[in-house]
């Protein structure tokens, strides 16, 4: 059910409608989570992060990591890689092996461990290498029908900017959508996001090519305001839904015209926390699956009355019996003072890691050493 007026947003032969994608998120956005949101709104949900080398290598984690529920369609993976050649092997392997029907390519990492190796965010300041793995990724995936979109910052720093650019030779590659986080990578997660770098990216791209925006997106409001300033396509959640799933579920009802759901109360978070628990043991095993779940609870908590004694002890639970009691000794009616805002890493700006020389010639085609040689999933 679409909003009048509101055109349906496409990723290649697939309908996103509401326009909601989840953003891949390491440790977060594995098939719990994803399965959690899925119940909660319609949207498009990518799988965490992996490396093109580690899926070559077919490395266990790297494998565990891109297993999809049965019902799961279409099925989304992101793709990290540095070199070409690697890049399209790795597209080949999901093609090969039917592994997904979707694949995002992450220019968006500013963590210094993939900027310092030429990758994430840093790549698109090398203009023809960023060309020739978007393409390789294009040429490789499109017999099988699979779209290939690009996620993106606005650039290094502020005084290396390469969306505009970036954004446009990904649009003459053949991609499917592209996606930027209205961010620099100097900037990381702090600070505000410039909402007019979407507009601007939106105006220079065909406007038959979605543009998604990404970036401060904490509810339903901030997405309608987003798409309204900006003529965007759609949206990238991320950290906004940490902890709260069921924002899924307001982003659909507000962008289709319907009224938005009640806030949930805390009986709500608690059920949800628990089932969140009960996905992950299923998922990674029920002692990782406990201990994978502790990061998750100040963002399902956050505004809610809960005392710190009982946060500390749900931070450190051990087991779901434990688990289950201490949510059972939270208020079911209480409703949050704040819940909305900003969850996870925010951090601080700073410089950002890159290889030697890395800024001497956007033209240079050379994969740096040893960008391509890890081999663990992530």
């Amino acid at each position: 059910m679409r909003a009048a007026g509101r055109t349906a947003l496409r990723i290649g032969p697939f309908e996103v409608d509401p326009p909601v994608v989840l953003a891949p998120m390491a440790g977060v956005t594995n098939p719990a989570f994803r399965r959690l949101c899925r119940e909660h709104g319609a949207g498009l949900y990518v799988c965490e992060m992996i490396t093109s080398r580690a899926l070559v290598e077919r490395h266990p984690e790297t494998l565990r990591m891109i297993r999809f529920d049965a019902d799961e369609s279409p099925r989304s993976v992101q793709l990290y890689g540095v070199d070409p050649a690697t890049v399209a092997a790795a597209v080949q392997v999901i093609v090969d092996d039917d592994l997904a029907d979707h694949v995002d390519l992450n220019f968006g990492c500013p963590v210094p461990k993939v900027t310092r190796r030429g990758g994430g965010a840093a790549l698109p300041y090398k203009r023809r290498l960023f060309e020739r793995i978007v393409t390789a990724a294009v040429h490789t995936a499109r017999p099988a029908g699979i779209p290939v979109t690009v996620k993106m910052r606005v650039g290094i720093d502020d005084e290396h900017h390469t969306y505009l650019e970036a954004g446009r030779i990904a649009a003459d590659a053949g991609v499917a959508s592209v996606a930027l986080h209205a961010r620099t990578a100097a900037q990381r997660y702090s600070g505000q996001a410039d909402w007019s770098a979407i507009a601007r990216l939106r105006d220079a791209l065909p406007a038959e090519l979605p543009v998604l925006g990404n970036g401060d997106i904490f509810s339903a409001a901030d997405a309608q305001r987003l798409m309204a300033e900006t003529g965007c396509d759609g949206v990238v959640i991320g950290r906004g839904c940490l902890g709260r799933p069921w924002l899924f579920g307001e982003l659909e009802a507000a962008l289709t015209g319907r009224p938005l759901p009640e806030t949930p109360a805390l009986g709500h978070v608690a059920h949800t926390l628990a089932r969140h628990a009960r996905l992950l043991c299923e998922h990674l095993g029920t002692d990782k699956g406990i201990r994978d779940l502790r990061k998750h609870v100040a963002w399902y908590l956050k505004g809610y009355p809960a005392g710190p004694e009982l946060r500390r002890r749900l931070g450190m639970v051990s087991s779901l019996t434990e688990l289950d009691e201490l949510l059972g000794q939270l208020e079911p009616t209480a409703l949050p003072e704040d819940a909305a805002g900003p969850r996870g890493r925010q951090g601080s700006p700073g410089r950002v890691t890159l290889p030697y020389g890395w800024l001497d010639d956007p033209d240079d085609v050379t994969v740096p050493g040893g960008a391509e040689l890890a081999s663990s999933g992530g």
